[in-house]
């Protein structure tokens, strides 16, 4: 930008004016105060040092035939004493640039499938700046940096990506929920074939003690009273067990229904078979 009074001229920061004699260009200014010979002198143009973006949105296939549109971000600058061709060489900047990244936008992206071009933007934005490069420096531009900022399939098209996404997460979900209800199972089991085998080794050692403890009772009450046998010991234990039974049935509260022989005397054979599962259990 510039302010034109009479033969004097002030030209704003970050701008170079492009100043005409008699039509034909004459010479560049630089921000300051500019002597112009109101003759034959003009301003004919600013132009602006500032990095500049243009941004542009360019629809384009993919390889698998699906219509996406690709958005374009591009900074760029006039090079340092280039400002004449920035002014001259183009008629209007904004547009040849727009035609050099439609030109490889269409050319690159045809040849890439959908998922791989959310991969590739990276090197979509390379090539973009390559090409932009090596076409407008001889104008006087320069290509500061060039972005891929957004990528848009047709909305159909990201409707059935995301439900194929949503569909594989479900299935992982399913996967894993499954491999955890495997695993508790598995655990379960496994904890109740310990429960039992503790248990089994607990109620075995329950009968060795009842079994010792009689044993050393037996013995004992042999050592204690002469001519006594370990089977007349039994025997008495038994009988004294019988009425211990009958009287906590008689006294208890709930109601229970036991048969047990009327003939106390049949104790006898109830013993002489504990006795021997006795000394099963011993051997």
């Amino acid at each position: 930008m510039a302010d034109t009074f009479c033969c004097f001229a002030s030209v704003h920061e970050k701008n170079v004016a492009i100043i005409e004699s008699w039509g034909a260009f004459d010479r560049t200014a630089e921000a300051g105060l500019v002597c112009l010979n109101p003759i034959s002198e003009v301003i004919a143009a600013t132009i602006s040092k500032r990095v500049q973006q243009l941004d542009v949105s360019c629809e384009t296939k993919t390889a698998d035939h699906v219509s996406i549109t690709v958005v374009v971000s591009v900074q760029y600058e006039v090079l340092q004493g280039s400002e004449k061709e920035a002014n001259y060489s183009l008629t209007d900047p904004h547009q040849q640039i727009r035609a050099y990244i439609f030109d490889v936008v269409r050319s690159t992206v045809p040849q890439i499938e959908l998922d791989n071009v959310f991969l590739t933007k990276d090197q979509l934005a390379n090539n973009v700046k390559e090409q932009l490069s090596r076409q407008l420096s001889s104008f006087g531009y320069a290509i500061r940096n060039c972005l891929v900022t957004d990528l848009n399939p047709d909305p159909r098209v990201k409707e059935k990506m995301n439900e194929i996404n949503a569909a594989q997460r479900l299935r992982v979900a399913a996967t894993d929920k499954a491999e955890a209800e495997k695993i508790m199972i598995v655990k379960s089991a496994e904890a109740d074939a310990e429960s039992k085998y503790l248990t089994g080794v607990g109620i075995a050692r329950q009968r060795q003690a009842i079994v010792n403890g009689l044993r050393d009772s037996v013995v004992a009450f042999s050592s204690e009273i002469p001519n006594s046998k370990a089977q007349d010991v039994m025997d008495m234990m038994m009988l004294t067990q019988y009425f211990d039974m009958l009287k906590e049935v008689g006294t208890s509260g709930r109601q229970t229904t036991i048969f047990v022989p009327e003939n106390p005397g049949a104790m006898a054979t109830v013993a002489k078979e504990i006795h021997n599962g006795f000394l099963i259990s011993e051997s």
